[in-house]
């Protein structure tokens, strides 16, 4: 038996490595199920190619706990060590590396979490164990060995029993560790971590029911047996091709990463790529409301089967962090922090491969089954939106699929609408105005006054549609939006015909004065406008501009006007053809006037939704007295 000092300068580096690397005690687990995993791929390389004259068969992994002697076995089949490899890979490497990173990362280590990526994984055991041992056996016909370490920076080397080929892992779990001997605990982190590693994992054994013989009697009683408990899928759909999976595969993957999930993803998105990086995956689009409230970081990072992290901030472009699924890749760099990662070209490089990927699927989605694109609009809309505002080169491959769906459930794209409305929506200037509602219900007046004309009107109506139009009309122009109740619709769309004013200048004037003072100057401008008689005598507009300020300052962005607390200021628009105007000028009494005035901006305000509170119940006494 060897005993031996390893060759650090820090006198007691352990207590340095709990302080310091790991927020997170629990990634012991991933870091030494991952090496596991690694031991027995590199087995399974050497004999592929001859290097390795040994039977690779079907090696597993093994996670024990023996809660009453406080230990955590970890169990692999793997390429073993021979006594020199252990002197060499933990007593020289793993310690110096170590040592070498607490150096450099010790400021900013806390919050990484990421040892493993160090090569160090298998030092994360000393965070929960107060002793480790190894005993381990090579594929090499060279004599097992047993390494034990109490966590100082003294060893004992010595030969071993054991006569079957890899490394076990024994864990002496620490007084302020002992969460980690309950089953359901490991189990937990086993499930969280190495659900889908490429080599299968037994924790315990489960029972399974035989099936039924043919010719069994009524008098069967159903026989069961103890099985393997193999905690993860070696081979998750990631990992195949796109050729061999069947929606309902997709869809079954879907169930596995989300078993809470109760709603079926809308469609899935299948990344595969070699150059110049390497990246799998599978994103699905769930169905999303239009609240912006949504859950983000659903979206799991693995790096060779093994997972790494949910916060995938800068590996996924930021409209597409709504999006559900995996993304495995073994070039994104885990070095020390997140801000590292963005800064990384491949990690930008990535980032754009998958922007570009998502776009080209809703192409194709839209091209194929342009009907059933139509009817999943509404689900998808609010990333894709999100996607033209803030990813460029999204928003450049946008136009061939973003629809724009009316008031009536039909959908155009952006080309469609202009071809669709030139003839008819084009103003006397050659601007082409595309009128749009937020809420039919709410708006409802003004969609029908717009529709008599002839108009279409869209229904925009998710939380960034001004900061949206306001990009397309900077794009596209003679190109402007307009809300069906920012003003008459004969002012939205002004054509060269003229309509004739019925009073002259003078009866103008004196209606005009009749009703401001009458209505609240703070918050209406009074507008006579000359309009068809059969028109509404009161309209209550508010301004485009003002309304979208204050739409896109309560949405982010748009907020430097500070316009959010503003005051909503609106215009009445006094139609002066209408009966109404005439019976207004003809009323010499002041009293019964105020009351017709009164009477005719509460209908105005109640189409508008805005009569309420003590208002609304003045209103609707009034109204009884008109009609007893």
């Amino acid at each position: 038996m060897a005993t031996g000092k390893i060759n650090v300068s820090v006198e007691n580096i352990f207590p340095l490595i709990k302080k310091f690397l790991y927020s997170d005690h629990e990634i012991f687990l991933r870091e030494l199920v991952s090496n596991a995993t690694d031991a027995t791929l590199k087995l399974k390389h050497l004999t592929s190619i001859g290097e390795a004259k040994v039977e690779y068969g079907n090696p597993k992994i093994e996670v024990q706990v023996d809660k009453e002697n406080k230990q955590i076995r970890i169990v692999d089949q793997g390429l073993g060590m021979t006594g020199e490899e252990v002197e060499k890979y933990i007593n020289q490497v793993a310690f110096s590396g170590a040592e070498e990173f607490l150096e450099k990362y010790k400021d900013s280590a806390k919050d990484s979490g990421i040892i493993g990526h160090f090569g160090l994984g298998f030092y994360s055991a000393f965070m929960v164990a107060e002793k480790v041992e190894i005993i381990t056996k090579s594929y090499k016909d060279e004599p097992a060995v047993h390494w034990v370490c109490d966590g100082s920076p003294e060893f004992t080397l010595a030969p071993a029993e054991k006569t079957d080929r890899g490394t076990e892992i024994i864990l002496h779990v620490a007084e302020d560790s002992l969460e980690f001997l309950e089953e359901f605990k490991i189990r937990e982190l086993l499930t969280k971590y190495n659900k889908f590693m490429p080599v299968p994992i037994k924790f315990g054994t489960k029972t399974e029911t035989l099936p039924k013989p043919e010719d069994a009697g009524d008098d069967y009683v159903a026989e069961t047996i103890e099985v393997d408990n193999i905690i993860n899928n070696p081979n998750p759909a990631w990992t195949k091709q796109p050729a061999e999976l069947t929606d309902e595969d997709y869809k079954n993957f879907y169930r596995e990463l989300y078993p809470m999930q109760f709603e079926e993803p809308l469609f899935n998105i299948h990344l595969n790529v070699d150059y110049p990086f390497n990246l799998t995956g599978i994103l699905y689009f769930p169905k999303l409301s239009a609240d912006l409230q949504v859950q983000k970081d659903k979206i799991q990072l693995y790096q060779n089967q093994v997972f790494v992290t949910d916060n995938v901030e800068g590996i996924v472009p930021e409209f597409l962090t709504m999006l559900r699924g995996v993304i495995d890749s073994p070039d994104i760099p885990l070095n020390v922090s997140r801000s590292y990662l963005q800064a990384d070209g491949a990690v930008k490089k990535i980032s754009n491969y998958i922007t570009r990927k998502v776009a080209d699927k809703l192409k194709s989605l839209f091209n194929e089954n342009r009907e059933d694109f139509e009817q999943k609009w509404n689900d998808i809309k609010i990333v894709l939106e999100y996607g033209m505002l803030s990813e460029p080169k999204f928003y450049e491959k946008a136009g061939a699929f973003v629809l724009y769906p009316t008031v009536d459930d039909t959908y155009f794209t952006l080309d469609e609408l202009k071809e669709k409305l030139a003839a008819t929506q084009t103003d006397k200037d050659g601007k082409l105005v595309v009128l749009y509602a937020s809420d039919k219900d709410a708006q409802h007046s003004y969609i029908a006054a717009a529709k008599d004309k002839g108009y279409e009107v869209l229904l925009l109506d998710s939380p960034i549609v001004s900061h949206l139009i306001q990009k397309l009309e900077a794009d596209n122009e003679n190109l402007t939006f307009a809300r069906v109740d920012a003003d008459h619709i004969d002012r939205l769309i002004q054509k060269d015909e003229e309509q004739i004013s019925k009073l002259s200048e003078d009866e103008k004037t004196k209606l005009k004065d009749a009703v401001e003072t009458v209505v609240p100057k703070a918050t209406y401008t009074v507008q006579l406008e000359a309009m068809d008689s059969a028109s509404a005598p009161f309209i209550i507009t508010q301004p485009e501009f003002m309304r979208r300020m204050k739409d896109m300052s309560k949405s982010g962005g748009g907020g430097m006007f500070g316009m959010g607390n503003f005051p909503d200021m609106y215009n009445l628009v006094v139609n002066t053809n209408s009966n109404l105007a005439g019976s207004i000028l003809a009323t010499e009494d002041a009293a019964q006037r105020e009351g017709l005035i009164k009477q005719a901006l509460d209908l105005a305000k109640l189409s508008q939704n805005l009569l309420k509170g003590e208002e609304l119940t003045a209103f609707v006494k009034r109204s009884f007295e008109l009609i007893k």
